[in-house]
């Protein structure tokens, strides 16, 4: 019975991405079908709603800061503290460091961001129309792009997954990132030198594009309007409130907008609802987005994806494959055994909230200490659901460059991070015997 539920799900989700469909209506489809398992199981309608809620109820807070997200990305745009980082940046532009710059850069706005496809959107956009202009192949910053963004997208204190996973482990996302910088800084490093190489064997020409002219016909390009940005990373590095770091990096940036970029404060109001609309047509291409509206599809998400988790947590749906995630934990080791679970669930969730929900779920009983629990979800879901070319984690990001599926393969970090801390996990169990 377990086995027939779970394949219908995995039958709607893959119907969803064969026929370009949205995948909330296969997670609606599959709330459906797990509800009716409850029931046959012999819970009734009203407790089968009740574990659905309770499953909700533990993303609130996620859900709220998803949304003061939605404004701060928005009113950074508005503000010209995403526009001036950009320009400050593309200075740094040279022909053979080109590859390295742009994953360096994509690294830097994802993190002051917290968002893979906002990032993606504008200085993965911006690569890409470099690259074009000094004749770089797309395929090649389509792999910087997407590992770029996910560098951030995993360690950001304003991003949506590293929020998700402090949440569902009950952790202090400080602490985690300050662990997620630490595991990550030879796969980091080791990537930057794979670039770099790759860099100066590739041919290139043209020359490297200004973009202080075009965005200096939408914005007042100041150091003023970088104080948002430092704001919010200094509070992080003291520690304070995600939610209170935002709400008052807003604040900072809404006087800016009023005064600076001579933004009313009706369209102030508007651009955090509905996302930053620029007038020029070219800054716009680069530049829309944000607001209340962008995070709604994903709060549906994590919404749905949540209420899963109370039904499996009450019905034990996944009881039995947990049992077997379990055995080959002990075989090999923990990590090994949620890296191969993120990555069937990759394949199946198409995305990638969900593929953390679902390995949390299945591997929380096989790592004792919610820490390290934490930084392993960080370093297999979080990452490995990019590289599933089906997924929209990894899909949206290349469509926004315009950059081929096969960018999959050369978004190095995303590589590099998992297969180095597996082979990390097989040394600390070898050494096991030996200590003790």
């Amino acid at each position: 019975m377990e086995l027939l539920v779970i394949s219908l799900f995995c039958f709607a989700l893959l119907l969803c991405v064969l026929l370009n469909f949205s995948i909330l209506y296969a997670l609606v489809g599959g709330l459906c079908i797990f509800l009716l398992y409850g029931v046959q199981k012999g819970f009734t309608w009203r407790q089968m709603i009740r574990m659905s809620f309770a499953g909700v109820k533990t993303a609130k807070n996620v859900l709220l800061t998803f949304f003061l997200i939605g404004i701060l990305t928005a009113l950074w745009r508005a503000a010209g503290t995403i526009p001036t980082i950009v320009c400050y940046a593309s200075s740094l532009f040279q022909p053979s460091l080109f590859l390295l710059m742009s994953f360096l850069l994509n690294c830097v706005v994802s993190v002051l961001t917290g968002t893979a496809f906002g990032t993606a959107a504008t200085m993965g956009v911006i690569c890409a129309t470099m690259a074009v202009t000094m004749g770089i192949p797309l395929v090649l910053v389509g792999g910087t792009v997407l590992s770029g963004v996910y560098f951030g997208d995993r360690c950001s204190p304003v991003s949506t997954s590293a929020l998700l996973v402090a949440e569902l482990t009950d952790t202090n996302i400080f602490e985690n990132i300050r662990k997620m910088l630490k595991t990550a800084l030879l796969p980091f490093l080791a990537s930057c030198f794979v670039y770099l190489l790759i860099g100066f064997f590739t041919p290139h020409g043209g020359a490297v594009m200004d973009l202080v002219p075009l965005f200096g016909r939408e914005f007042q390009l100041h150091w003023i309007a970088l104080l948002p940005a430092v704001l919010i990373l200094g509070l992080s590095v003291f520690r304070v409130s995600v939610k209170l770091s935002m709400s008052l990096s807003i604040l900072t940036a809404i006087p800016i907008c009023l005064l600076l970029q001579r933004i009313s404060i009706r369209n102030c109001v508007v651009f955090a609802i509905f996302g930053y609309r620029a007038q020029d047509t070219e800054v716009a291409a680069m530049l829309n987005g944000g607001g209340i509206i962008s995070m709604l599809r994903v709060a549906a998400i994590v919404c749905l994806s949540s209420a899963y988790s109370g039904i499996f947590q009450q019905t034990g749906l996944l009881d039995g494959i947990r049992c077997k995630i379990l055995a080959l934990g002990k075989r090999f080791t923990p990590y090994a055994a949620m890296l191969c679970t993120s990555a069937l669930t990759g394949l199946v969730a198409c995305n990638q909230t969900l593929t953390i929900l679902l390995t949390h779920q299945l591997c929380r009983e096989d790592e004792s200490d919610p820490q390290t629990l934490a930084i392993q979800l960080e370093n297999t879901a979080v990452v490995v659901a990019p590289l599933i070319p089906w997924s929209i984690a990894g899909a949206v990001p290349l469509a926004s460059v315009g950059a081929p599926t096969v960018s999959i393969l050369l978004a190095v970090f995303l590589y590099l991070l998992p297969i180095y801390r597996l082979f990390l996990s097989f040394l600390e169990k070898r050494r096991q015997p030996q200590t003790s």
